[in-house]
């Protein structure tokens, strides 16, 4: 056969596949940060500024905090609606904590303060205590279990308030955790990168956190090969939700009350933020750094949203279509890993 014979790929072709090979590796992500910037910076002339961005940076901590949690969870092939709960519950019992201590001792500032973060953050991860305990030992879906947990957290967070706002908190408190900075970055910021250095140090340098990618890979693979997968799953929806009451406490900080109905749209917001970030819904892939940008564009797309002026029933729609954007582009995915090997 002469070379002439011999089929050359065409430069289409060879562009569409780096195309697919680039998709594969970076994800969705991307592409999408590039559009909403483009779209957000012709709305609106404050978007790309460095006041706006800082903002962007302050208000996505929450959701960036959560969502490190909730990656945990979907790595271990689960996912934890009862995010929302936690946050209330956590903001609501450490309010209720702190108020009651600073108005027995108002000298006691920040034993009030540190006995209130105890006591909210305690709260938060007895929810995560529950939730692991159903799903590593009694073998319920995350679904069922974190759902019923979202109705018992919030039930108790409304009979402990009423379902009135707990003021009384020490006003350093606020000034400190919510409104603070230092060298010109908000505190909360510290608190965010600290939690991320940590979580990456575990996930990525010890053999525990490599557990979590072991089990969502293949829970039966990974039980046989020695891996104890019910202290790992149980190990998972504590560490949720200890990492979404310390988001709890900073809101709590940030909004100077303890609030029962706080978070109901965290739960969609942290699942989004992962899976637009490449997190997949069958467990076992995920990296943290990029679940931390896929929650700083999440806050990103809601601030030029809002300097926009689009009004936030419509500003749900787009989340959850993003979602729905990001789920597909995850089967997407699969399918060309699949023809790339192939």
């Amino acid at each position: 056969m002469s070379s002439s014979t011999i089929a050359h790929p065409k430069p289409a072709q060879s562009f569409g596949t780096f195309l697919k090979r680039l998709f594969v590796k970076l994800g969705i992500l991307p592409i999408l940060l590039v559009i909403a910037l483009v779209v957000f910076t012709s709305m609106s002339d404050n978007f790309m500024t460095s006041k706006n961005l800082m903002n962007v940076l302050r208000q996505s901590v929450y959701l960036t905090i959560v969502s490190m949690g909730q990656m945990l969870a979907l790595l271990t092939g689960g996912f934890d609606l009862s995010v929302g709960t936690t946050l209330a519950l956590t903001s609501v019992v450490g309010a209720l904590t702190m108020a009651t201590v600073y108005t027995a001792m108002p000298d006691a500032v920040w034993l009030a303060i540190l006995l209130g973060c105890f006591a909210g953050i305690a709260a938060g991860t007895m929810i995560g205590v529950s939730n692991g305990i159903g799903v590593a030992f009694f073998g319920v879906s995350p679904f069922m279990m974190s759902l019923g947990m979202t109705s018992v957290g919030f039930g108790i967070a409304l009979f402990l308030t009423g379902g009135v706002p707990v003021y009384g908190m020490p006003q350093s408190f606020g000034d400190t955790f919510g409104f603070g900075t230092f060298i010109g970055i908000p505190s909360p910021l510290y608190v965010a990168a600290i939690i991320a250095v940590l979580l990456y140090v575990f996930l990525y340098r010890t053999r525990f956190g490599r557990y979590f990618y072991a089990v969502g890979g293949n829970i039966k693979a990974a039980e046989l090969s020695g891996i104890n997968t019910r202290l790992t799953l149980f190990t998972t929806y504590v560490l949720c939700a200890a990492l979404t009451a310390v988001a709890g406490m900073l809101l709590t900080a940030r909004l100077d009350t303890g609030e029962a109905n706080i978070g109901a749209s965290m739960p969609l917001q942290s699942i989004a933020a992962c899976v637009i970030a490449g997190v997949s819904m069958r467990g076992g892939v995920g990296r943290l750094e990029s679940v931390i940008m896929g929650a700083i564009f999440i806050g990103l797309v809601q601030n030029g949203m809002n300097l926009a002026r689009i009004e936030s029933y419509l500003q749900t729609v787009v989340l959850g279509s993003l979602l729905i954007l990001a789920v597909i582009a995850d089967q997407i995915r699969l399918r060309y890993v699949a023809s790339l090997k192939d």
